[in-house]
C-alpha cells in the first residue's frame, strides 16, 4: 500500500512536530517559561501600602497585568520560610510535604535535620540529610556537608514538569537562601545559593560535580566586593517614605556595624560580617538577580518552545524585616529598591525570552508580625515570650508537684514546637504521653500562648474543631513534629533568630503572617482583582492545570479557575 505524497508529508510534519515537544497549537499556547517569584516575608497588605511608589517596570507589571488575589493565605499553622517555599512549590499542606518548621528533630536518628554552618543556623533542616556536599568553587570538589531536597516528601510543581513536558525543560531555582532555592528547584531542578562564608553562589554535589564555567566567571566578577566600604542609603527624598521620621527606634535591632540609622555601612570586605550585612539589605536581591540574569543567558532559558522553569526567591525583605521590622524606614526603602531590581529582572526577561512568552507568579512563604515595641506606640498590647518564665508562674507548682520538675522537662523549644527531655524523663520514670498532655494544659495557662496541643492528642484527634486547630493539622507530621505545638496569641512570639535576638518574628497562624500577595501574569490571562479568599496551597495545580499537566503527588489546593479563563488549551 502507497501513502500519497501528500499524506506523507503530513505524517513527516506531525511526526517532527511531537517529537520538539508539543503540536504548533500547543507551541503557541504554551509559555516559555514559568517565572516563579517568591518574596520572603512580603506580607499581603504591603504591596498595597506602597503602590504609589513603585515604578513601572517591577511590581507595577504585576498589578497592571496580572491577575491578582488580593486575600490569599496560607493554611498551615507555622509560617516560616521552608514550610511557605514548600508549600508553593507542592500545593499541599507541611503533614504532607514534611517541612514542618525550619527545624526539626528526626524522631527515628534522635538527631536534628540542621546542621550550623555558613553563619546559617537551619541548611540542612530545609533540604534533609544525605550524602550530598557543597562544593567548593575554588577546589572544585566536595568539602563540606551540604544541601538536597530528599527530605521533601511531595515532587513539586517543577518536578511535574520535567515529568509532563517533553523535550527536557530546563529547571532552575536561585536565592540568597538554600532553603529558597532548593525547595523550589524540586528533586530534578537545580538550585543555587549564596553562601555567606564564601562570599558566592554554591551547589551542592546533589546537583552537579563540578560547576559550569559560567558560575565560576560570575563568582569571579567581583560583584559581591563591590558593595565594600560604601553604604546602603537611601534611594529617594526621606520626606516621601511614611516612615520617614522614624529612623532611629529603640525597638529595632542594632547589628553590630550596621546600626538603626541611614546610611547603614557596609564596611571593607574583610570585616568579619560583611557578607552578612549584604543580605541584611537590598544588596542580597540585587545580587541574587543579577545572577539569575547570567543564569538565563548561559542556560539559554526559555530559548526554545519547550516550557522551562526558574524561581527566583528574594530574601532582604525578610532579613530586612526582622531586624528593622516591617513598619520601618528600612523596609519601606528596601520595598522600593526591590522594585526596580525586580524591574530590572523581568526587563531581562523580556528581552531574552518575552514577557508575552512568560508566565510569572508571584507570592510570599509568609507575612510578618509587626514590632511589639511599635505596636505598644499605638496602644496595641504586644510582647516578647520567653520559655524562662515557666519557673515563676503558677504552673511551675502544678508540674513540680506532678512531676519533680518545671523547666527541666523541656529539652527545648524550637519554633513552634516544645521538645521534651527524653533523658529527664526516662531517669525519672516519667511517661511522654503524660507530662506532654500535663504539660500542654499548663503552658496554655501562661500569658502569652493561646493555645498548646500535645502530639498525642493530635494523632488521636482529640482537638476541638476550631480554624487554629485545622492550621495545626495541616502543620503536623507523625515522625517530624514536635512534643507540643505552641500558638502564641497575636502579637506575641519568641523574639530569637538565628540567635539573634531581633526586633520581628514570624511562625504564627494569625492573619498578619499567613496574609501574602498570589498573581499570575502571562499568555491569556487577563488583568483583574479578585477578592474572594483563596490558599496558598492553590498556586501549584493551577499552574499544573494551565500547562495541562498533572499537578504534584500531594496537592491538596483547588484550580483557580479565573487563571484559566482565556487559556487556549482549556
Amino acid at each position: 500500500m502507497q501513502i500519497s505524497t501528500c499524506l506523507r508529508t503530513v505524517l513527516t510534519v506531525t511526526v517532527a512536530t511531537l517529537a520538539s515537544g508539543a503540536s504548533a497549537q500547543d507551541t503557541s499556547a504554551k509559555p516559555k517559561l514559568v517565572l516563579q517569584i517568591t518574596v520572603d516575608q512580603l506580607r499581603g497588605d504591603l504591596l498595597f501600602r506602597n503602590a504609589a511608589h513603585f515604578g513601572d517596570g517591577g511590581f507595577r507589571y504585576l498589578l497592571d497585568n496580572g491577575l491578582y488575589f488580593t486575600d490569599a493565605h496560607h493554611r498551615h499553622a507555622n509560617t516560616e520560610t521552608i514550610v511557605g517555599h514548600t508549600t508553593l512549590a507542592t500545593g499541599t499542606d507541611p503533614a504532607v510535604h514534611g517541612m514542618v518548621a525550619n527545624i526539626w528533630f528526626d524522631r527515628k536518628t534522635g538527631q536534628p535535620n540542621y546542621n550550623v554552618q555558613d553563619g546559617n543556623y537551619a541548611l540542612l533542616a530545609h533540604a534533609g540529610i544525605d550524602q550530598s556536599t557543597e562544593i567548593d568553587p575554588t577546589q572544585r570538589a566536595a568539602t563540606t556537608d551540604g544541601r538536597s531536597p530528599s527530605a521533601i516528601l511531595s515532587s513539586t510543581l517543577s518536578d511535574e514538569m520535567a515529568i509532563g513536558i517533553a523535550g527536557n525543560p530546563k529547571i532552575f531555582a536561585v536565592s540568597v537562601k538554600d532553603r529558597g532555592a532548593i525547595s523550589m528547584a524540586g528533586h530534578t531542578g537545580t538550585a543555587y545559593w549564596f553562601s555567606k562564608s564564601e562570599g558566592r553562589f554554591v551547589t551542592s554535589s546533589y546537583y552537579m560535580d563540578i560547576y559550569p564555567d559560567w558560575v565560576d566567571a560570575w563568582n569571579s566578577t567581583g560583584r559581591v566586593l563591590s558593595y565594600a566600604d560604601t553604604d546602603w542609603e537611601l534611594s529617594d527624598a526621606r520626606d516621601s517614605y511614611r516612615f520617614g521620621d522614624m529612623d532611629d527606634m529603640e525597638w529595632e535591632t542594632n547589628f553590630p556595624g550596621f546600626g538603626r540609622v541611614f546610611p547603614h555601612p557596609f564596611g571593607p570586605a574583610s570585616q568579619k560580617y560583611y557578607t552578612t550585612l549584604l543580605t541584611l539589605s537590598p544588596a542580597g536581591d540585587e545580587l541574587t538577580a543579577d545572577f539569575a540574569k547570567s543564569l538565563i543567558d548561559n542556560e539559554a532559558i526559555g530559548a526554545d518552545d519547550i516550557t522551562d522553569y526558574l524561581a527566583v526567591s528574594f530574601s532582604s525583605t525578610d532579613y530586612v524585616g526582622h531586624i528593622f521590622g516591617p513598619s520601618s524606614l528600612e523596609a519601606e526603602d528596601n520595598l522600593r529598591r526591590l522594585d526596580r531590581t525586580l524591574s530590572g529582572l523581568l526587563a531581562h526577561v523580556d528581552q531574552k525570552v518575552g514577557l508575552d512568552r512568560t508566565l510569572v507568579i508571584l507570592s510570599a512563604d509568609h507575612g510578618a508580625a509587626e514590632v511589639p515595641g511599635y505596636l505598644k506606640s499605638l496602644g496595641i498590647p504586644a510582647s516578647y515570650f520567653s520559655f524562662d518564665d515557666i519557673d515563676k508562674r503558677e504552673a511551675a507548682e502544678t508540674l513540680t508537684r506532678e512531676f519533680g520538675a518545671a523547666k527541666e522537662l523541656i529539652e527545648t523549644f524550637s519554633q513552634p514546637y516544645v521538645y521534651l527531655n527524653e533523658d529527664y524523663l526516662e531517669q525519672k520514670g516519667l511517661e511522654k504521653e503524660d507530662v506532654a498532655r500535663t504539660l500542654a494544659i499548663e503552658l496554655q495557662k501562661m500569658p502569652g500562648i493561646a493555645q498548646a496541643v500535645s502530639s498525642e492528642d493530635l494523632r488521636a484527634g482529640a482537638v476541638a474543631e476550631t480554624t487554629i486547630s485545622s492550621a495545626i493539622l495541616a502543620n503536623f507530621h507523625p515522625e517530624r513534629s514536635g512534643d507540643i505545638y505552641v500558638v502564641f496569641e497575636p502579637h506575641w512570639f519568641v523574639g530569637d533568630f538565628d540567635g539573634l535576638q531581633v526586633a520581628s518574628h514570624h511562625g504564627s497562624p494569625w492573619s498578619y503572617d499567613t496574609f501574602v500577595p498570589l498573581i499570575f501574569a502571562g499568555p491569556d490571562i487577563a488583568p483583574s482583582r479578585v477578592a474572594r479568599r483563596v490558599e496558598t496551597v492553590d498556586l501549584a495545580p493551577t499552574v499544573a492545570a494551565y500547562l495541562g499537566i498533572k499537578p504534584p503527588s500531594g496537592a491538596r489546593g483547588k484550580v483557580l479557575t479565573e487563571v484559566l479563563a482565556g487559556h487556549a488549551d482549556n
